[in-house]
């Protein structure tokens, strides 16, 4: 089963003209004492990403978040899962989600049939899934070792540890701003957030959370409070644990700017943060 320590670190705002960006994030995330860094899918094929930070890291969790299952195919990641298997027993966490179309979860079962039945298999012990509403928690409570959320409050925390009970691994992916002032932080924070204009799918779970319509769709103040943490670094500390309290086993933490800021923060928050 997926064991994860108490804090995760996203690769996230990388320089796109540095190929060995993930590595050197991994590296510097392994030597604070991060336990997992979490390599984001986009919509393409990250799996020969994850093999290099694998084998340039030595004991790291390398997770997949996330591969879709719509561009990735089963058999590939199968495959990549085995051989790593063999020389860096237990660091890859396989994140699956992406599934669209009609009958998203038809696809996603699919899928986890297709890893459960074809050699070489990928356990459910060793995928979480990138699950929001209660079909597809409930999925990755029983196809799955957990899950990986994004965008979440404290409050739905509760209840899907309460959906996928004690023993299954939950992951909360959460936008960090460490800014004091309230008018930069929400404008930083608000800019991570305009892809949700495009991509619909997030927006009944917002809605389940208790958000209008007008609050997610302008990305008003109340809504971007409720999904990121921003503040000194003791505000975010207090939030960061609010999460835990409420069920998360691991807060993976998506930080971005500057290397120099990058790097700063990175150890602030381990200082702070972990044992």
């Amino acid at each position: 089963m997926v064991t994860l320590g108490p804090i995760g670190i996203a690769a996230s705002g990388l320089a796109a003209d540095h190929p060995d960006a993930q590595i050197d994030l991994a590296r510097k995330a392994e030597a604070a004492g991060y336990s997992t860094v979490w390599l984001a899918g986009g919509q393409g094929n990250n799996l020969p990403a994850i093999d290099r930070v694998v084998r340039a890291t030595e004991h790291i969790q390398v997770a997949s978040g996330i591969l879709s299952v719509d561009v990735v195919p089963a058999r590939e990641v199968a495959q990549s899962y085995t051989d790593l298997e063999k020389s860096a027993p237990g660091r890859f966490v396989v994140g699956l989600g992406g599934a669209h179309g009609p009958r998203p979860l038809r696809t996603l079962n699919s899928y986890l049939d297709d890893l459960d039945t074809e050699a070489p298999v990928v356990p459910a012990a060793s995928r979480v899934l990138a699950a929001l509403g209660p079909a597809v928690l409930a999925l990755a409570r029983d196809r799955a070792a957990g899950a990986y959320p994004y965008l979440v409050t404290p409050e739905y925390v509760e209840g899907a540890r309460a959906t996928l009970g004690p023993g299954a691994a939950l992951a909360v992916l959460l936008t960090v701003v460490p800014e004091s002032d309230p008018a930069t932080a929400r404008a930083a924070a608000t800019e991570g957030l305009r892809f949700l204009r495009t991509v619909p799918g997030y927006h009944r779970n917002f809605l389940r959370m208790g958000f209008t319509d007008s609050e997610i769709a302008d990305l008003d103040a109340r809504f971007v409070d409720a999904v990121t943490a921003w503040g000194d670094l003791d505000t975010i500390v207090t939030r960061i644990r609010e999460y835990h309290t409420a069920g998360a086993d691991q807060v993976v933490l998506r930080l971005s700017g500057e290397a120099e800021f990058f790097d700063r923060w990175l150890h602030r928050f381990a200082e702070a943060l972990l044992p």
